[in-house]
């Protein structure tokens, strides 16, 4: 049955919705999580100490976040291959172009599988930043994560490659937020307008909070 599910289209947007809802509630913790920077160099430090101590004592340490990491990669490797094959089984049903040419579809639906691997990409680059430390600017300090965002955000590139895959997540959960109502049966033409308007702010909202730190970086605000 399970397979029967997964094969039919329905299925695979089913699986994309809820995995992308999963992400959406990550991110909102995380853009919380990331502004208790602008509290000082204690606040944040502690902050990523207590994510890791998380449960304790019925939980050892790291055990709850590294279970979050597994939930999340799920969540990730089911969203991306679902979208793939939703991609390729719609170019295998329509191989030519229309003769006429529908109308254009808004900017977000129309860089969604784009949005995605830029997604995609900068999601390797943060977690070899910011958690590895493979690709960090300057000498990456573990139990230290207030000066390694400030050395990230102190690169142009650090700022330039950040801003960029906001941005792109925004238009990302502006266009998913919706489609993913539509296909759980949320949508109706009595709260489309709802969902939408839900859909701008949260969009708007996680990109002004995931923006204010490397702006706060190179403002001097967080130093």
């Amino acid at each position: 049955m399970a397979r029967t599910v997964w094969d039919s289209t329905v299925g695979k947007k089913t699986v994309m919705a809820i995995s992308g809802l999963v992400m959406l509630l990550y991110l909102v913790a995380h853009m919380i999580g990331n502004l208790k920077i602008f509290f000082g160099t204690e606040e944040f430090n502690h902050y990523a100490h207590w994510l890791r101590t998380v449960g304790e004592p019925f939980m050892h340490y790291e055990w709850t976040l590294w279970l979050i990491r597994v939930v999340l990669v799920v969540a990730v490797v089911a969203h991306a291959v679902s979208a793939y094959q939703l991609s390729r089984r719609d170019i295998r049903a329509r191989p030519s172009k229309y003769v006429h040419r529908k109308k254009r579809a808004g900017y977000a639906t129309r860089t969604m599988r784009w949005g995605g691997v830029i997604l995609g990409l900068f999601i390797v680059w943060h977690i070899l930043d910011l958690t590895t430390g493979t690709v960090h600017p300057g000498g990456f300090e573990s139990g230290k994560p207030y000066q390694n965002v400030v050395d990230t955000f102190s690169t142009w590139y650090g700022n330039a490659v950040y801003i960029a895959a906001v941005l792109a997540l925004g238009l990302h959960i502006r266009h998913g937020f919706w489609s993913a109502a539509q296909t759980l049966g949320a949508g109706s033409r009595t709260r489309d307008r709802a969902l939408k308007t839900t859909a701008n702010v949260l969009a708007l909202l996680l990109t002004i909070g995931f923006v204010a730190v490397p702006v706060g970086v190179m403002t001097g605000v967080v130093s």
